[in-house]
């Protein structure tokens, strides 16, 4: 691989984060068509202009795994380092992306190892990098390590320890959505509510404890269950879900990170080497 072909792997997750910022409706999520909803989550355009933040740590991160070349403790400080760095650079844009850029700096860093990866193989290679403790992290515990440990749930590390199985499952979720003819935004929504269905979101969990978790769970599974978005019924019901959560001012925010880790994956080509274009 070469700098081009970090920097294209950057671009495409950079792409894959505002491909999920551009769905609606997202239940609890940023939506494109509402700008005005500021009491409930940072401007859209906010949003993006703090994703394409992102890129030069993505590219860094890539660089870094491809010099490398596999899994070690030294590639998971320097990704550490670079992620607390670009965290920074984020926060100046104006936006938040902490979840996203932790799991798709994985992962773009597991697809510079190898050009010719598929998804799983990528996920299976950042669960590798993730084995490894960052010795140069802070001491403090973060927001998301806390609840983590009073509610006993994964959070972003456990997830990414475990190979990023909600990763797995949205690209599940898609392939099957696809096949069943739903259009693209449809598919893409059925895969977030995938993920929503049985994720620990711990930003949920920080802000309506274990019974607005299950409450969110239970929610996208009835959209599930009565055939998913692209039937009216599941319209219905997303919509439905979507109010409920924006009254209440729940954001899933985790499972929104994971899905732009999915639609990253699957945006790599099947088998063949990523080019720069």
């Amino acid at each position: 691989m070469s700098s081009r072909a970090d920097e294209t792997l950057a671009q495409a997750a950079v792409a894959a984060l505002t491909g999920q910022l551009a769905l609606a409706p997202k239940p609890g999520l940023p939506d494109p068509r509402d700008l005005g909803a500021r009491a409930l989550c940072p401007d859209h355009g906010s949003l993006r202009w703090s994703a394409r933040a992102l890129a030069p740590g993505l590219t860094a991160m890539a660089a870094a795994a491809r010099r490398t070349g596999a899994p070690t403790p030294v590639l998971r400080a320097e990704l550490g380092a670079i992620g607390r760095s670009t965290e920074h650079s984020v926060a100046l844009a104006g936006g938040g992306h902490r979840g996203a850029l932790w799991a798709l700096g994985l992962l773009v860093a597991a697809a510079a190892f190898d050009p010719s990866a598929q998804g799983r193989d990528v996920a299976a290679a950042a669960k590798e990098i993730a084995a490894f403790t960052d010795r140069g992290a802070p001491r403090r515990p973060s927001r998301g390590s806390s609840v983590s440990v009073t509610y006993g749930a994964a959070g972003a590390r456990g997830e990414a320890r475990a190979g990023f199985p909600h990763v797995r499952r949205a690209l599940d979720a898609l392939a099957r959505s696809r096949s069943a003819g739903a259009t693209e935004p449809q598919a893409r929504l059925d895969a977030l509510l995938t993920v929503m269905s049985t994720l620990q979101d711990t930003e949920l969990l920080h802000t309506a404890g274990p019974l607005g978790l299950r409450h969110v769970q239970a929610g996208a599974r009835g959209v599930l269950d009565v055939g998913g978005t692209a039937t009216g019924a599941g319209a219905e019901a997303l919509r439905t879900l979507d109010a409920d959560l924006r009254t209440r001012a729940w954001s899933p925010r985790g499972s929104a990170g994971l899905l732009a880790g999915a639609l990253f994956l699957d945006s790599l080509p099947a088998g063949t080497p990523v080019r720069p274009g």
